[in-house]
């Protein structure tokens, strides 16, 4: 049996301008963390000609071409697995439609997980391109490229997005004393509403395509504020990168009556109260996780956990995309 594991990740910076309807025009900047919370992917060969897999169903096929399930279809399809006699099943610490990324974390672990069985090694860059190209450009999701990743490389990293698509992936350098505060002092709470993040990037898509007056302006400066987020960071100004964040989140929160509603404005609010420097929705928006940046975490703990928000506690994880098990 195979096993493989995609590390979820959040968006400290830049989201919305990895998007091909977007960077194609202007470019693309988005800075993300991978968290310690995954996508797994077992894969394992059977005497019965026929495809299995599970994810939050069950479905068996003949051939690849036949699976109801996008991901899983076209993945085996790039990768030449059109009738295998394997059983694949998925599982994640994290639900999809919390705004972590999943379906780029879902995605690499397969691509990762297909290659092993094909004897190859990949390294995260190629994995990263395979996935994007599978969800962009086969599939055409409107969702962006931060994803897989993230999710490939681990880390904390800033990802330059050319007009042409190719990507730069960028190390964060920030001191250890200012990373230790950023992994103490950054809190995710569930909200209980999820989301299709497809869905919700799909209008940004369309406003982008279309010309839509003032969406270009609105994400250059969503790229700025991406931008001096990681200088803030690399420079150990953390308070800068709280106030960023929130300003950020009222920029994302004015442009679309999609990206919020009364209950997350309330318990963003209240967050703030607490004493958070800023804090956001993390990933498309519409409901997910709360992601703050606070330093004396006590009061807002207890008055989110008062206000039935569990706390999802993390840390960062430095690895990216792997095979955790392999005859």
């Amino acid at each position: 049996m195979i096993i493989t594991r995609s590390p979820l990740r959040i968006t400290l910076g830049g989201g919305g301008t990895d998007l091909p309807s977007h960077y194609r025009e202007h470019g693309g900047f988005v800075a993300a963390a991978a968290i310690d919370k995954y996508v797994y992917i077992t894969l394992h060969r059977t005497f019965e000609q026929e495809l299995i897999v599970k994810y939050s169903r069950m479905e068996r096929v003949h051939r690849a071409a036949e699976l109801e399930h996008p991901l899983l279809r076209e993945a085996l399809l790039a990768l030449g697995h059109d009738a295998p006699a394997l059983e694949i099943t998925s599982m994640a610490d994290i639900p999809a439609g919390t705004g972590l990324g999943s379906s780029g974390s879902f995605t690499t672990a397969l691509l990762q997980a297909l290659h092993a069985l094909d004897g190859r090694r990949v390294d995260p860059q190629s994995l990263a391109e395979q996935a994007c190209r599978i969800e962009i450009d086969v599939l055409g999701q409107p969702v962006g490229k931060q994803d897989p990743y993230a999710a490939a490389f681990g880390g904390l990293n800033a990802f330059h997005i050319a007009r042409d698509g190719s990507v730069t992936v960028e190390p964060l350098r920030i001191p250890s004393a200012t990373l230790y505060d950023l992994e103490d002092n950054l809190v995710l709470f569930f909200t209980g509403f999820s989301r299709s993040a497809p869905s919700i990037l799909a209008e940004q898509d369309r406003q982008s395509r279309t010309g839509e007056p003032g969406i270009a302006d609105h994400l250059r400066r969503v790229r700025e504020i991406g931008e001096g987020q990681v200088r803030a960071l690399q420079s150990g100004d953390v308070d800068t990168f709280g106030d960023l964040l929130r300003e950020h989140w009222d920029l994302k929160r004015n442009r679309s009556s999609g990206m919020s509603n009364p209950r997350i404005d309330e318990w963003h609010d209240l967050g703030m109260r607490c004493g958070a420097r800023g804090g956001k929705l993390v990933g498309a928006g519409g409901g997910g996780l709360l992601l703050f940046y606070v330093v004396d975490k006590t009061r807002i703990r207890r008055e989110m956990a008062k206000a039935g928000l569990p706390e999802v506690r993390f840390r960062f994880e430095l690895r990216g995309t792997q095979v955790v098990s392999q005859p």
